[in-house]
C-alpha cells in the first residue's frame, strides 16, 4: 500500500474505533499517562498500530474476536525486528479491567530505557 493510500486508511480507521479503543484512547490521549505521547492508527512499516508510542517504540494493539493470532505473531515479529515492542489486550480486558491494562502498559514504558 503506498504512503498516502496508508495514511488515508489510518484516518478511516480512527472514525470507526472499536468501542475497547475508545475508552483507551481517552485515557492515553492528552499525555494523560505522564510524559508519554501516544498516537492512534499510527503507521508503522507496512502496518497500521492500534496505538503507538513512538518515543518509547511501544506498540499497543487491542483484538477482539476477529483477529487470527497467526497473522498477529507475523506482525508482531515484524515489529520487533524494526525495534518496537508490542504489547496486546483483548477488547474485554480494555473495557472491564481498564486500570489494569493501564498499569500494564505504564509498567513497561517505564522499563523501557529510551
Amino acid at each position: 500500500m503506498r504512503e498516502g493510500a496508508k495514511k488515508e486508511f489510518a484516518r478511516k480507521l480512527r472514525a470507526s474505533m472499536t468501542d475497547a479503543e475508545k475508552q483507551l484512547w481517552r485515557h492515553l490521549r492528552q499525555h494523560q499517562l505522564p510524559g508519554h505521547r501516544f498516537r492512534r492508527q499510527h503507521p508503522v512499516g507496512p502496518f497500521i498500530a492500534d496505538f503507538a508510542c513512538v518515543e518509547k517504540r511501544l506498540i499497543i494493539e487491542i483484538d477482539g474476536g476477529q483477529h487470527n493470532s497467526v497473522a498477529d505473531a507475523s506482525r508482531d515479529a515484524w515489529f520487533e525486528r524494526h525495534g518496537w515492542r508490542v504489547l496486546r489486550y483483548w477488547n474485554n480486558d480494555v473495557l472491564g479491567r481498564t486500570e489494569d491494562v493501564l498499569a500494564d502498559i505504564l509498567r513497561m514504558l517505564e522499563a523501557i530505557k529510551r
